[in-house]
């Protein structure tokens, strides 16, 4: 069975590619109390960093479709693919596109605007309703002889009208998705009843006041800058994007020291302002996070999870490089952006080969005797090696921020990047750690406490996992990010361990901190949950006491009134970042869910089909509403519901699934065992799936049972999968039990073995 609480309280806020938040022209509303006056206002005192910023990327990231932004072949140019042929043309000045719409016809479609420019330039279509959509078609902008120069699919396999990143969905919706980041001072503007956007932002692109805020201040101090002896340093502005370090010295305390250390640090809020944008995400409201220092005011950051990262923290998806930056050492030390990159131009201060040598000094780092490569070498740069590349949207390279050490033993371990073999193609890892092994016989990075097996042991729920996560938690020395990330993967696997270190996390200093604790805390019982996460109800910061209200609300019904009076606010404060995102179907159906466990099964109902509304085929709605009808004890509705939510996405697996227990409930042994079998199809790497369709089959065919069993321990490594495999092949009499036995024997306790073999008599 399905938890009820993971029903109910589902975390839809994870669902991007982009992230955030448009339609048309000019001003929005006012953010601060100063007003935005536009880069050409900048540009006759600061005409050096004007020009600098002048076709960069920030400059690049959105413009209107012309002769000037415009770089793809629009002169006719036919495309085929596997929807039919798609037209690239020009009519008079203006670009258009003949391609399939969501009626699956063929229309005309005006290009409206650009978005980027290197290595690729999508582009965008306004609707009639104020959304903004980008065409799955995107224009390699690369010269020839790298690839370049043509037309390519980004999302061939989103060709269907329900799928959500088909091009006319939400995946692929501008206002909500990139416009925070691509545009400057953007109000989303979307009304929920005519489910329309008027979306405003002060400049198409990242000009001049998206990283320094508000500038008509600063216009009045320049007028008459000493007339506020107050705003001498700021200038009129309310950011410090400053470097932190001023002066980097030879750490004298060491004997050979090798790298340059900051004589202070004086945290800026430069990397604040750079990771509004340069960070995976969700906005949660219109606040100035970096006027308030607390980037969950506006933004919920997301952690070290397994869907974004590998075990050992290196990028998996897209990242946008805060959540790797977090990670490292240079973070840690007082780094920031600007140290690497100019932040105008967007390009490095220096050369690659030499911009680590600012700290690193030369003649110990660029040595053979370090990076063991013949000099001037791909293998010779330090960013080949710590900030290995990623390719995304097909000719996207992006490094690593979190300068990793190279672990070949990771690799072969948990199927982590192995960098050398980005350049050594032909080897593998264990020819890699060898070598490693050989340059470096006395390193001692391989004892060091890393907290990839933890992490790598806690997405099976292996034995052990809480203990190890538990320890990171509470170990200082490790960043906050990936203390958080322990803590948010301790929800899975409650235990006296776990209680303890969110206990102590929820009383840190970082937010961050406090949030992966409210995270972890999800499945700890009742009374110790309450006791632990209701004192972040009023916590300083916006994500923590919003996070720690989904975290309390499945216990309403057995809250005390005072308790409630205390949740409340809280829970107003959640409420109000779904209206923030009323744009998407999760809003709604959080709201839903907030209204299920008060038990106003009226607003909840309502709030679910306000989600298929907004988001047809957001497939948590109709799962979440079949959930509130088997509440109520509505079964015909249960089905109906779910049905409904099938017939508009055919090909999703938690819909067929959720579908199989409904059957499972009204004893509908065939139809259940077959909505499973679906579920497999369209998921074949959820164990969970296999795991009850096995389970579903055993009166109806035991050979396919055991294959399910089987193959969900085969992708979980879940003792839990194998040991109900052994015990349905012991029931049944298989002979197949004594090898599975066997098998179990290398990963379950002696006990649970013994008591396997007593259970059923077996010798």
């Amino acid at each position: 069975m399905i938890s009820k609480t993971k029903q109910i309280i589902f975390y839809t806020l994870f669902s991007l590619t982009c992230w955030l938040n448009v339609s048309a022209e000019v001003k929005s509303a006012e953010l601060t109390s100063a007003s935005f006056v536009g880069a050409k206002q900048c540009q006759s005192c600061h005409q050096k960093e004007y020009s600098a910023w002048q076709g960069s990327h920030h400059d690049m990231a959105m413009k209107h479709a012309d002769p000037e932004s415009v770089l793809g072949d629009f002169d006719n140019i036919e495309i085929k693919d596997k929807n039919g042929t798609n037209r690239f043309f020009r009519k008079s000045a203006q670009y258009w596109v003949n391609i399939k719409g969501p009626d699956g016809q063929f229309h005309d479609y005006q290009i409206k605007y650009t978005f980027g420019y290197e290595p690729l330039q999508q582009y965008m279509v306004e609707f009639d309703d104020g959304r903004v959509q980008l065409i799955p078609f995107a224009w390699d902008s690369r010269s020839k002889g790298d690839g370049g120069q043509r037309w390519f699919n980004l999302y061939p396999q989103f060709t269907e009208k329900h799928q959500e990143f088909f091009w006319t969905n939400t995946g692929q919706n501008w206002n909500y998705m990139c416009a925070d980041c691509h545009s400057t001072n953007v109000n989303k503007n979307f009304d929920v009843e005519k489910n329309q956007y008027k979306t405003t932002f002060s400049e198409i692109n990242v000009a001049c006041e998206a990283c320094h805020g508000a500038a008509s201040d600063h216009i009045d101090w320049t007028k008459n800058p000493s007339s506020n002896a107050k705003d001498f340093l700021s200038k009129g502005f309310n950011r410090d994007i400053s470097k932190s370090v001023k002066h980097w010295v030879t750490d004298k305390s060491r004997a050979n020291p090798t790298t340059l250390t900051p004589e202070t640090i004086n945290h800026s809020q430069q990397v604040l302002v750079c990771a509004q944008c340069h960070s995976r995400h969700v906005q949660i409201s219109n606040v100035d996070h970096v006027a308030k220092n607390k980037f969950g005011e506006r933004y919920m950051l997301s952690l070290i999870t397994s869907s974004l990262y590998y075990p050992d923290g290196q990028i998996y998806d897209e990242d946008f490089v805060y959540g790797s930056f977090l990670q490292s050492k240079m973070n840690k030390n007082g780094v920031v952006c600007s140290n690497c990159h100019d932040p105008h131009s967007t390009k490095l201060i220096l050369p690659e080969e030499v911009v680590c040598l600012q700290c690193h000094q030369g003649d110990y780092y660029a040595n053979k005797s370090h990076h063991q490569h013949e000099e001037n070498s791909a293998g010779a740069q330090c960013v080949n090696c710590h900030m290995p590349e990623t390719t995304y949207m097909q000719v996207d390279n992006r490094r690593d921020h979190g300068w990793h050490i190279p672990r070949p033993d990771f690799a072969k371990q948990f199927n982590s990047p192995d960098t050398c073999l980005s350049c050594h193609k032909d080897k593998d890892s264990d020819w890699s750690d060898a070598k490693l092994k050989a340059w470096f016989p006395n390193s001692t990075i391989r004892e060091d406490d890393h907290f990839a097996p933890a992490f790598a042991t806690a997405s099976f729920n292996f034995p052990g996992a809480a203990a190890q996560l538990s320890k990171i938690a509470q170990t200082k020395s490790y960043p906050a990010i990936i203390r958080a990330s322990a803590l948010e993967r301790m929800a899975n696997i409650p235990d006296t361990n776990t209680l303890i270190a969110i206990s102590r996390a929820v009383k840190s200093k970082e937010s961050l901190i406090r949030l992966g604790a409210v995270n972890g805390s999800v499945q700890l019982p009742a009374k110790e949950r309450w006791r632990v996460i209701a004192p972040l109800l009023s916590d300083e910061v916006l994500t923590v006491r919003a996070e720690a209200a989904m975290a309390l609300i499945p216990l309403w019904q057995s809250l005390t009134e005072q308790q409630k009076l205390a949740l409340q606010p809280a829970i107003n404060d959640y409420i109000e970042i779904q209206n923030f995102n009323n744009d998407r179907g999760f809003s709604h159906t959080n709201k839903g869910n907030i209204y299920a466990h008060q038990g106003n099964y009226q607003a909840a109902e309502k709030a679910y089909q306000q989600s298929f509304i907004i988001e047809p085929y957001f497939a948590n709605a109709y799962i979440n509403l079949a959930e509130l009808y088997r509440l109520q004890n509505k079964p015909n509705k249960v089905v109906d519901t779910l049905l409904t939510g099938f017939d508009k996405i055919p090909d999703n697996g938690e819909l067929a699934y959720a579908l199989g227990l409904a059957y499972i409930r009204s004893k509908q042994t065939s139809q259940a065992a077959e909505s499973f079998a679906k579920a497999t199809s369209f998921a074949p790497q959820n164990a969970s799936y296999f795991y009850i369709y096995g389970l579903s089959l055993e009166s109806i065919d035991k050979l396919k049972a055991y294959k399910a069993l089987f193959s969900a321990y085969g992708i979980s490594r879940s003792p839990q999968h194998l040991y109900a495999l052994c015990d349905m092949q012991l029931r049944h009499q298989s002979p197949q039990a004594k090898q599975c036995l066997h098998k179990l024997s290398a990963v379950a306790p002696p006990e649970a073995i013994l008591q396997l073999k007593k259970q059923y008599n077996f010798n």
